[in-house]
């Protein structure tokens, strides 16, 4: 039995709970209106009530089978609750297309940060203005198979 069996509960902001039903039901084949066309679903495990949580992210690979995903939220001065959750519980499970997958989560800093970084700003080059309008430092997390 995989911890993601647990109840899934909708993000309560509507337009992620959308997001995620659309992916989910075109099996990502239909663009994101908040993340484009190269777009993902990170599940985590929420760090306070365990239940199953759905994001829609950026899609960020190095073509390896491995992930990064950025917990930029637009550059509010916060982490994403996602990213919180990785960090109680540092598991996920991705949707990339049709393809699910379970994986082990690390936050990375430094030269392999830097590294990521630069991938995602290729995707997703709003990045660097998110990072330049806050004070934290946004976290990069990579996923890596867990079998």
């Amino acid at each position: 039995m995989s911890a993601f069996d647990a109840e899934y509960e909708p993000s309560p902001w509507e337009p992620i709970a959308a997001e995620v039903e659309r992916y989910e039901r075109s099996g990502g084949a239909e663009p994101s209106e908040l993340v484009g066309e190269h777009w993902i679903i990170l599940w985590t495990l929420g760090a306070k009530s365990g239940k199953v949580r759905k994001t829609p992210l950026v899609r960020i690979t190095d073509g390896q089978g491995r992930y990064a995903v950025i917990g930029s939220q637009g550059g509010a001065p916060t982490d994403p609750q996602w990213a919180r959750n990785l960090r109680a519980n540092p598991i996920a499970r991705l949707q990339d297309g049709p393809e699910v997958r379970d994986y082990r989560v690390r936050e990375v800093t430094g030269d392999e940060r830097a590294t990521w970084w630069a991938r995602a700003v290729e995707v997703w080059p709003d990045y660097d203005a998110y990072q330049a309008g806050t004070d934290r430092v946004i976290p990069v997390f990579v996923l890596e198979p867990s079998d």
